[in-house]
C-alpha cells in the first residue's frame, strides 16, 4: 500500500545546497584555472568557463526532469537503460572520436559525449534491481558470477578503449557487496591483492616467495592456533630447499636461489599433505590454495605490467613507488601539481593570482588536477573546505542510504556513494603523487559536461528515491 505526498517537500534540501556549493566552486575553479585576461567575463561562452555554465544550467534541469519521474522508472528500465549504456560503449568503440589515444567519445558536431560516465550510473541501477530481487543473496556462487558479470562488463568495454581510470571506478562497488552481506574476507582478500601487486613491483621474486612462505605458515598458526605445527611446515620447506640445493649442486647445474625455493616447496607439498592426511591437520588446502594463487598471482603481475599497463602508465606507477624518476617528463604533472597546492601556504594566493595556474605550468588543470588550482589559489583552509565539504556530502550519503525502506533504493544509495567516493580520493590523492596518476574528475569540480551530467543524475536519482521513501506504508 502506498499513500500520496508532496515530492518537492520531502527533497533532501540540505544534499541539494551541497551539490550547489560544489558546482559553483568548481566553476569559479574552472574561471581561475583557465582565465583569460582577453575574454575576462565568465559568462564568455567561447571559453571553457561559459560553456561549463551551459553545462551546469542543463544539469539543474536534469536534476528537476528527474524529480518529475516516478521512482519506479529507475527500478522497471534499470536492465533496459544497462542495455542500452552497454551498446553506447560498444559503439564508441567502433565509431567513437580518438583523443589521446583513447577512442571514448561520441563527437556530434562540436559537442562530445562520454558513455562511459553515464554506464556508472546504469551498473549502479542494474546493480541495485539485481540484489533487490526476491531471495537474491551476495553469497550464493550463481548470484556472485550473475553480480560479477553486471560489473566487470562495462569495466572492460571501457578498458578496450582504453580508459584505465574509468575502468578501474567500478571496483568501488566492492563497498556495495560489502553492505549487502559478502563476508569481509573477500574485503580483506582484495586489500591483499593491491598490497601484493606493489610488493611483486617493489621486490625481487625470491624475496615475495619467502614473503609469501612466511604468510602462510603464519596464517596457519593463526587459524589453527598452533605455532608448533606451523614452524614444523616451515621446517620441511627449508629442508626440501636444501635437498633440492643438494641435487643441483651434485648434477652440476646452477640453480638460482628463486628456482631453488620454488621447486623445494613444490617438493614440500608432498610431505605436508601425507602428514595433513595422517594426523587430520585442519585448514591445510586452504593455506596451500591460498599460497599457490598468490604465487599464481604475484607471477602474473608482471605480464600485466608489461604487456597490458601502456609504458605512460608504467612509468607513473614506478615513479609513485620511487623506482624511477622523471620530473621533467611522466612525472611532470604530478610535481608541478605538488609545488601549485605547496605553494599556497595557509590561505592562498589570492583568486586569479596562482603563478602556477597563471602561467599554465600545470597540465589538464581544469579538468583531472584541478584541486591544485585550489591549493595554490585559496591555500590550506580552501582544499581543507573542500574536503570537508565531500565529507560531509558522503556522510549524509550514507544517512541516506541507510534511512530508505526499499531494498532497490538503499543499494543504489551505497553506489552512488561507492563511486563518489572512489572518485574523490583517487582525484585528490593523484594530485598530491599518493596514488597513480589514472585520469579521473573530481565529481562536480573538474570541467566537462559528461561527467557533471552523469554524477548529477547519480546524485538526484538517489534523491527523487528519497523523497518518496515515505510513500511505502508497509
Amino acid at each position: 500500500m502506498t499513500r500520496r505526498i508532496n515530492i518537492f517537500s520531502s527533497i533532501d534540501w540540505f544534499t541539494v545546497l551541497l551539490y550547489l556549493i560544489l558546482v559553483f566552486l568548481g566553476w569559479i575553479n574552472i574561471y581561475a584555472a583557465v582565465y583569460n585576461e582577453q575574454h575576462h567575463s565568465i559568462l564568455d561562452m567561447t571559453q571553457r568557463y561559459g560553456k561549463q555554465l551551459i553545462w551546469i544550467i542543463a544539469a539543474v534541469v536534469m536534476a528537476v526532469i528527474i524529480f518529475i519521474i516516478d521512482t519506479k522508472f529507475y527500478s522497471f528500465f534499470a536492465y533496459i537503460i544497462y542495455g542500452f549504456t552497454i551498446l553506447l560503449l560498444i559503439g564508441v568503440l567502433i565509431i567513437g572520436k580518438e583523443i589521446n589515444g583513447a577512442r571514448s567519445w561520441f563527437a556530434l558536431g562540436g559537442f562530445r559525449v562520454q558513455p562511459a560516465e553515464f554506464a556508472k550510473v546504469a551498473t549502479a541501477l542494474a546493480l541495485a534491481r539485481f540484489l533487490s530481487g526476491y531471495n537474491v543473496g551476495v553469497k550464493n556462487f550463481r548470484n556472485l558470477i550473475i553480480i560479477a558479470f553486471i560489473i566487470f562488463f562495462p569495466a572492460l568495454l571501457i578498458f578496450m578503449q582504453p580508459d584505465t581510470g574509468s575502468a578501474l571506478v567500478y571496483a568501488s562497488f566492492i563497498i556495495v557487496l560489502f553492505r549487502e552481506g559478502m563476508h569481509p574476507g573477500f574485503f580483506f582478500l582484495g586489500i591483499l591483492i593491491a598490497i601484493l601487486f606493489f610488493i611483486t613491483l617493489m621486490m625481487e621474486t625470491f624475496s615475495i616467495l619467502v614473503i609469501l612462505i612466511s604468510v602462510a605458515l603464519f596464517a596457519y598458526a593463526l587459524m589453527n592456533k598452533n605455532l608448533k605445527q606451523a614452524l614444523a611446515g616451515g621446517l620441511i620447506i627449508a629442508a626440501s630447499a636444501g635437498l633440492v640445493y643438494g641435487f643441483s649442486k651434485l648434477s652440476g647445474t646452477h640453480w638460482t636461489h628463486t628456482r631453488i625455493i620454488f621447486t623445494g616447496l613444490i617438493v614440500a607439498v608432498i610431505p605436508i599433505l601425507y602428514l595433513a592426511l595422517k594426523l587430520k591437520l585442519k585448514n591445510v588446502l586452504v593455506v596451500l590454495a591460498f599460497l599457490g594463487g598468490a604465487i599464481v598471482f604475484s607471477n602474473s603481475v608482471d605480464y600485466v605490467f608489461d604487456h597490458v599497463l601502456k609504458e605512460h602508465q608504467r612509468r607513473r606507477i614506478n615513479i609513485m613507488l620511487g623506482l624511477e624518476s622523471d620530473p621533467l617528463g611522466v612525472g611532470y604533472n604530478v610535481n608541478q601539481s605538488k609545488i601549485a597546492i605547496g605553494s599556497g601556504g595557509l590561505t592562498g594566493k589570492g583568486f586569479l593570482k596562482g603563478t602556477q595556474t597563471k602561467f599554465d605550468f600545470v597540465p589538464e588543470q581544469s579538468t583531472d588536477f584541478i584541486f591544485c588550482t585550489v591549493g595554490e589559489e585559496w591555500g590550506f583552509l580552501g582544499t581543507t573546505t573542500v574536503l570537508v565539504l565531500f565529507t560531509i556530502l558522503l556522510i549524509r550519503l550514507l544517512i541516506i542510504a541507510e534511512r530508505q525502506r526499499s531494498s532497490f533504493s538503499r543499494i543504489y544509495g551505497y553506489g552512488v556513494v561507492s563511486i563518489l567516493f572512489f572518485h574523490v580520493v583517487i582525484n585528490i590523492g593523484m594530485t598530491i603523487g599518493l596514488v597513480p596518476v589514472i585520469g579521473i574528475p573530481l565529481p562536480f569540480f573538474s570541467y566537462g559536461g559528461s561527467s557533471l551530467w552523469a554524477f548529477t543524475i547519480l546524485l538526484f536519482v538517489l534523491l527523487r528515491l528519497d523523497a518518496s521513501r515515505m510513500e511505502l506504508l508497509r
